[in-house]
Order: structure tokens, then sequence, then C-alpha cells
């Protein structure tokens, strides 16, 4: 089956911007700063590995859920 017409119109259909530097500064920012938490309670701590990647973990779910939230509210407001 084949469609001749667009399904979505033009306004609705999701833009193919490129990513700004400042955001992917920030997101290599926050990589960085996981993995020197990771080594932080790996090798300063001795906490052990297991723990150093679940408190490194946990600590990156929590920032994607405040970009998420940020996201939101952002996209909400347009």
């Amino acid at each position: 089956m084949t469609v001749d017409h667009d399904v979505l119109p033009e306004q609705d259909r999701a833009h193919d911007d490129e990513v700004p530097t400042p955001v992917l500064v920030g997101y290599a920012a926050a990589a960085a700063a996981l993995f020197g938490w990771f080594l932080f309670g790996l090798l300063v701590q001795r906490q052990g590995f297991v723990d150093s990647v679940g408190e490194s973990a946990g600590a990156g779910f929590g920032l994607l859920l405040a970009v998420s939230v940020i996201g939101a509210f952002r996209h909400n407001g347009e």
C-alpha cells in the first residue's frame, strides 16, 4: 500500500536541527563529572567497584531526569 500525500503537515514534523555546541559541551562536562565521581568513589573512598558504579549511575539517572523535566517545561512553553 502506498500513500500519495504527506501524512503529517509541515508544521507538525520534527525538525532536524543540529544540537548547539554549548549543549554538547554541557553533556561532555556531565559525562566527565560522572566518571570523576566514579573514580573518586573507587580510588579515594575505596568503597568498591559495584558501589561506585551504582552511585555514579544513580547520579547520572538523576541528571537525565532533570534534563527531561527541563525539556518538558521548555517544550510546553512554545
